[in-house]
């Protein structure tokens, strides 16, 4: 203890520091962490796992896009998946400007509507194409006239017919054209902040270059989200293939098969008791039906019979499994 009491030349050497303000008496601060607000909305998800089958639908959705484009304008085409991410209705609407090709459809029986969007350059470019021209890009961007909104309903048409095809491993959709918008302003799928799945592609020729957009709403894909996930895709492939395997094992395996003619019921000292020419009796007669089974389980119902000089037995009915008739 007396070595912890300050001397008094220490008192004042401590009373001085502190007139002086070299001592802090409030002791340091702790450093306060600042919280940062963290919206899952406003962030960009990719879809990898949640919606794991659409990379499956995209991939067949280039593919048959490669195939009709190409046809339809009779020349070479490149289409090429780019991106899917999720973002709220109104940063994505934002994005583009007037005159823009926005064809809103719906996913019957999927609830809500989506939107296939094609950006202006690339629309003047297909009707060109269409036209008999290579597709080069113009240098002015104007409204679509009545011809061009024409030629480009063909197009939508094949597009969205497509997706619909491209969709039929995963889920089988109809998909039906509802309406037609050539200003942002005027297309109105969601409010603003509710989220959608931007997937966008790129479609490229000789000498023109666009992107084109599906946006499906994420509540349109909640009631199949669980379809979509890539352990559904798993677990469904590989029950598909036990499924195969097994069947093709079960037409090999051999079963037998017991037409009972009768049963009756004897006590040991009749069995005793039996003789030479004695007769038994059975509960069923040759008119009556007889039962089948398959590895003692029974199966059908038919009645007995001969045919070519072999004993036989025709089915009549199918017994359930509850033991009752079909």
């Amino acid at each position: 203890m007396p070595d912890q009491i300050l001397t008094q030349e220490e008192i004042d050497a401590l009373l001085s520091a502190m007139d002086k303000g070299d001592v802090d008496l409030e002791g340091e601060k702790k450093r306060q962490t600042e919280a940062v607000s963290y919206s899952l909305t406003t962030q960009n998800i990719i879809l990898r796992d949640q919606f794991y089958a659409l990379e499956e639908v995209n991939d067949k959705f280039v593919t048959l896009m490669n195939q009709m484009l190409s046809s339809m304008l009779q020349r070479s085409l490149e289409v090429q998946y780019v991106s899917a991410e999720m973002v709220k209705y109104q940063e994505f609407i934002r994005e583009f400007s007037s005159p823009t090709s926005f064809q809103i459809f719906t996913m019957q029986p999927l609830i809500g509507s989506a939107l296939l969007v094609i950006e202006p350059g690339l629309v003047f470019s297909l009707i060109d194409c269409m036209f008999g021209g290579r597709g080069k890009p113009t240098t002015t961007i104007r409204d679509f006239t009545l011809i061009e909104q024409r030629m480009l309903k063909k197009i939508n048409h094949e597009i969205v017919a497509g997706i619909k095809q491209a969709w039929r491993p995963i889920h089988p959709i109809e998909t039906v054209l509802t309406k037609t918008e050539m200003k942002p302003e005027f297309v109105h799928l969601l409010a603003p902040d509710e989220l959608l799945i931007d997937i966008v592609f790129s479609l490229s020729g000789e000498e023109f270059s666009g992107d084109m957009h599906i946006a499906i709403p994420y509540l349109t894909l909640e009631p199949i989200k669980a379809k979509l996930s890539a352990k559904y895709l798993q677990k469904k492939n590989k029950e598909h293939t036990w499924g195969a395997q097994l069947q093709k094992l079960l037409k090999d395996t051999p079963v037998s098969i017991i037409a009972e003619l009768g049963r009756t019921t004897k006590t040991v000292r009749r069995l005793l008791d039996l003789h030479v020419n004695d007769i038994i009796k059975l509960d069923k007669g040759p008119e009556d039906l007889i039962t089948i089974s398959v590895d003692h389980v029974p199966k059908f119902t038919g009645y007995p019979g001969v045919i070519k000089g072999n004993r036989a037995v025709e089915i009549s009915r199918l017994l359930k499994k509850n033991g009752g008739n079909n």
